[in-house]
C-alpha cells in the first residue's frame, strides 16, 4: 500500500514516516510538509524521495493519504485535491464548526475517515465513557486532560468530543438538556496525552482513565485505519474511526 503523509515533519508524521519506511507491507509515496519548511528538498530518511509541499500538479500515486497537520494545511490540501478520489485519513484537530462543514463538503469526492484520537485504544475508551454515562445518567460527568507544554493552552478535540457525546448520552437518558461536562486543560513536560472522564455519585465516584505512552500509538491507530480504507473501494463520504472496528467490510 502506498501512502503519502501530509504534516510529514510533525510530531505524529515524523512517527507516521518512520513506522512506513519500516513495515515490509508499506510503501511511502509522499511527505508533504509546509511550503516554508526548512526540508523541502532533502531527502526523507536518507532515500531518494524528498520533503516536498502540496501543489495542484503533484502526482504521488499514492493508495491512501494520512493527514496529521493543521486546520489550514488540511483544508488547502483538499481545496488541492479538488475532486480527486484518494481516500483520505484525518488526525488533524482544531477545525471549526465551519471548517467542519467543509470537510463533510470535500467528503464528496472522496472517502475521509474522521478522527479526533487514532491512538491504539482510545475508541474503546470512549465508548466505556459513553456507556457509563448512558447506564447512570444521573452521575455528573467532568473531562480533563494532560498534554506536553508546547500544546496550545485550549482544549483539544479528543476532550471537546468526549465532552459532547456525554452531553448527547446523558440528555437522552434522562429525556431533558443536562448539564454540559466541565472540562479541564492541563499541561505538563513531555505527557504525551491522558484523558481522564470522572462521574460523581455523591456516595460514589467513578474514574476513567486513558494514557498515551509514546506518539507511536497515535500513529500505530492512523495507518490501521489508512489501511481499512484502502483495503477495497469505499463511497465517497465521511467515516469514523468506529467504522474501522467494529468489523465493517
Amino acid at each position: 500500500m502506498r501512502v503519502g503523509i501530509l504534516g510529514a515533519s510533525g510530531r505524529v508524521g515524523a512517527r507516521l514516516v518512520e513506522q512506513i519506511l519500516t513495515n515490509p507491507g508499506l510503501e511511502l509515496a509522499a511527505a508533504l510538509v509546509s511550503p516554508q519548511s526548512r526540508l523541502i528538498g532533502s531527502p526523507v530518511a536518507g532515500g531518494s524521495l524528498e520533503y516536498r509541499p502540496a501543489d495542484a500538479a503533484m502526482k504521488s500515486h499514492c493508495d491512501v493519504m494520512i493527514d496529521f497537520s493543521t486546520p489550514a494545511a488540511s483544508l488547502a490540501f483538499q481545496e488541492t485535491l479538488g475532486t480527486k478520489t484518494i481516500p483520505m485519513v484525518i488526525g488533524t484537530t482544531g477545525f471549526t464548526d465551519e471548517e467542519e462543514e467543509r470537510l463533510t463538503d470535500f467528503s464528496r469526492h472522496r472517502a475521509m475517515l474522521i478522527s479526533a484520537n487514532f491512538a491504539h485504544g482510545f475508541e474503546a475508551f470512549r465508548l466505556a465513557v459513553v456507556g457509563f454515562s448512558q447506564h447512570m445518567p444521573e452521575a455528573e460527568a467532568a473531562v480533563s486532560e494532560t498534554y506536553h507544554a508546547r500544546k496550545k493552552a485550549e482544549a483539544s478535540g479528543t476532550s471537546r468530543l468526549l465532552a459532547s457525546q456525554l452531553f448527547q448520552a446523558r440528555s437522552a437518558a434522562m429525556g431533558f438538556a443536562a448539564p454540559e461536562p466541565s472540562i479541564t486543560v492541563n499541561r505538563e513536560g513531555d505527557t504525551v496525552g491522558i484523558n481522564e472522564v470522572r462521574f460523581e455519585m455523591g456516595s460514589a465516584e467513578a474514574v476513567f482513565t486513558y494514557r498515551v505512552h509514546t506518539l507511536a500509538a497515535y500513529a500505530e491507530g492512523a495507518i490501521a485505519a489508512a489501511q481499512w480504507l484502502a483495503s477495497k473501494p469505499r463511497a465517497a463520504g465521511r467515516y469514523q474511526l468506529a467504522d474501522s472496528l467494529n468489523g465493517n467490510d
